[in-house]
């Protein structure tokens, strides 16, 4: 096996004299009066490493404010859509309104939208 080779904890010259040197400079320049340019770059790291995780934040929370899950108004299949756009019903394919957490149909002006209700017929003798 590989046992030589796992050195968790090198230590060499070579990486003592970098952080050394990163020391060196960063003392040099709050020496100097530069000190604000340290705390730039400070922020500046500190806003980088911020930045992902209030955009996923950010990014989840208006997904849950827009994520509408409903079902169609023609077949009663639920699916997903964004809320305030268009989409297709993915199973019968009707165009459909997505507005305040439901969808509704998408008919053109001037269509009037009924819904049949099953009358049962009785037989009179006569």
């Amino acid at each position: 096996m590989n046992q030589g080779r796992f050195r968790p904890f090198l230590l060499n010259l070579s990486n003592i004299s970098n952080w050394l040197t990163l020391l060196i400079v960063v003392w040099l320049l709050a020496s100097v009066g530069l000190g604000w340019l340290v705390n730039w770059l400070l922020i500046l790291v500190g806003i980088l490493l911020l930045a992902p995780v209030i955009l996923v934040i950010g990014v989840r929370w208006w997904l849950n404010r827009n994520m509408v899950i409903d079902q169609c108004p023609v077949c009663r299949y639920e699916f997903t859509a964004l809320n305030q756009t268009q989409c297709q019903c993915p199973n019968c394919g009707e165009l459909l309104q997505v507005e305040q957490g439901h969808f509704g149909r998408l008919t053109p002006p001037g269509t009037i939208d009924v819904q049949a209700i099953d009358v049962s017929a009785q037989v009179t003798d006569d």
